[in-house]
């Protein structure tokens, strides 16, 4: 076995694993492994002859109320704020749209109840990527983290801190190139997640909890000024019911896609399964409370927002939400961008927290490079699947045109979707036996096959764009990756030099890692 040293950390290199530590890890270590019988949440440790085993783990840090808060906080963000306006201008009637949004409440709640059990059948974290592994084997799982890791989640992240850049903007008068300060602020958002995250998973946590409550007590401020609007007599918009609609399949399937993004998040915390406490009983709970609760509030802030502007008002505001604050609490409307910058920067924490778990889990099954799924050796973050994710995100904001990403991020992850309902019931009769302390009844996953099918198939046969196109191929090109990298494994040398650097420069290890007691002493 080489050893190298490299001011004041000690590096090991073994055949398969590539392991470091500061020189106070390794006397944290030796001092728990000889002379202590406790073990906690974070890491495990077991004596077998002369090497001591010890598996560091990112622990249980996540409770029924930050569970709940990572839901309702993920999903609750940029989008109650943007696709207001697409809904409406895709079903062309305020009954519509309504309905659209209500609907669109109910198949979220039926895709957290299928996931439910999802997650207490697969107990793995990844979400979709874990259960698509389980049913249908690695190749399309791999397409499935290829397609995440690259576009889904890290889109999803850059969409939510453009958003709160849009909003940030309406406290200053940009001249010139209002973008390009945007963009900076966008940047400046991503950044400061992922220093919170890497930082401390339990900081992560309360910091999700404490923006859900801000951003809800923002939206019963919104659905009370309505509320108080519609005793005033001001029904003009809704009482037009279903006038306009629109009956154009491919054009409703695009307003549940709006709406759909504006649910995003219902999936989030079967990211971090392993990360929960007592699943059982949480993850259920979790999902079902968080989506009943966004869906109750959606509905009634788009009728607040009908009962204070026109239909026409509502398509043409830049910040629907700063609108309705000019209208309907005047001098306090400083606020409302002050609240939706809270609810878009909780929304952009929340991601990122489960974002970069589907690059741990696939980098933890070789699917991905071995460093994205090490650990800080002190923080217990997954600190280089954090920076990945984020980098990617910076990335991302470079086009910045939020209606495209929308587009392409819904048509993607629809299809992934459509596959983790399909594995529910393929793992009904391939893990009969398994324990199943909730069970979904079957016609739900059913019904969401369907409705994922629906949602992708519909636009591109009533109207094909060669952006759907695009992304399939894109989902396809993650094949010219898999082969050679992961089907024959084939290692670059450039890498395992990068891993060793990185593991120097991030003080991370790999879970679990080995080490010679020799080397203690």
């Amino acid at each position: 076995m080489d050893k190298q040293e490299y001011e004041g950390f000690k590096l090991t290199v073994s055949d398969t694993k590539r392991v470091i530590l500061s020189q106070q890890g390794i006397s944290d270590v030796h001092k728990r492994s000889k002379g202590s019988n406790t073990v906690d949440n974070d890491a495990k440790h077991e004596k077998n002859g002369n090497v001591v085993v010890e598996q560091i783990t990112m622990g249980k840090h996540v409770g029924l109320p930050s569970g709940i808060s990572l839901i309702v906080g993920t999903i609750i963000g940029s989008g109650i704020f943007i696709s207001p306006k697409s809904v409406l201008k895709d079903t062309g009637s305020i009954g519509l749209c309504l309905i659209v949004w209500a609907a669109s409440g109910i198949i979220a709640l039926f895709g957290g109840l299928v996931y439910a059990e999802l997650g207490l059948v697969v107990k793995k974290s990844g979400g979709e990527y874990a259960y698509i592994r389980e049913a249908f084997g690695n190749v399309p799982a791999f397409l499935f983290a290829w397609t995440s890791v690259v576009v889904i989640r890290t889109s999803s992240l850059s969409i939510i801190c453009l958003t709160f850049a849009e909003y940030v903007d309406t406290f200053f008068e940009m001249c010139g190139q209002p973008e390009i300060p945007k963009k900076l602020v966008a940047a400046l958002a991503i950044v400061t997640v992922a220093l919170v995250n890497g930082y401390s998973t339990n900081l992560a946590a309360r910091v999700q909890v404490v923006f859900t409550v801000a951003k809800l007590l923002a939206l019963v401020v919104i659905i009370i000024g309505g509320i108080v609007k519609l005793a005033q007599g001001s029904r003009k918009e809704l009482d037009t019911g279903f006038l306009d609609t629109n009956e154009s399949p491919s054009t409703i399937a695009l307003a549940f896609y709006g709406a759909l993004w504006a649910y995003d998040g219902w999936n989030n915390l079967n990211y971090v399964t392993e990360e929960l406490q007592n699943p059982k009983r949480n993850l259920p709970i979790a999902n079902i409370t968080g989506v009943v609760l966004v869906t109750a509030v959606y509905i009634m802030t788009n009728i607040s927002y009908f009962a204070v502007m026109t239909r026409q008002e509502l398509l043409d505001a830049p910040a629907v939400a700063v609108l309705w604050g000019d209208r309907v609490i005047g001098a306090a409307a400083v606020l409302i961008p002050v609240a939706v910058m809270i609810s878009t920067f909780g929304a952009a924490n929340g991601t990122a927290f489960t974002a970069n778990r589907v690059t741990y889990v696939a980098a933890r099954d070789n699917n991905l490079p071995a460093i994205l799924s090490y650990i800080h050796y002190k923080n217990r973050t997954p600190l280089p699947s954090m920076i990945f994710t984020c980098t990617l995100s910076l990335m991302m904001i470079i086009p910045g045109n939020i209606g495209s990403l929308i587009d392409f991020f819904s048509f993607t992850a629809w299809m992934f979707y459509g596959m983790a309902f399909t594995a529910l019931i393929v793992l009904r009769f391939t893990k009969k036996d398994a324990e199943r302390p909730y069970k979904v009844p079957i016609p739900i996953p059913i019904l969401m096959v369907l409705v994922a099918l629906y949602l992708v198939i519909a636009p591109i046969v009533e109207e094909p764009r060669i952006e759907f196109l695009y992304a399939l191929l894109f989902v396809l090109g993650g094949l010219i990756f898999y082969v050679p990298f992961v089907h024959f494994n084939i290692k670059l040398k450039v890498v395992e030099y990068i891993t060793i650097y990185l593991q120097l420069f991030l003080e991370v290890v790999p879970s679990p890692y080995v080490h010679e007691e020799s080397e203690l002493n």
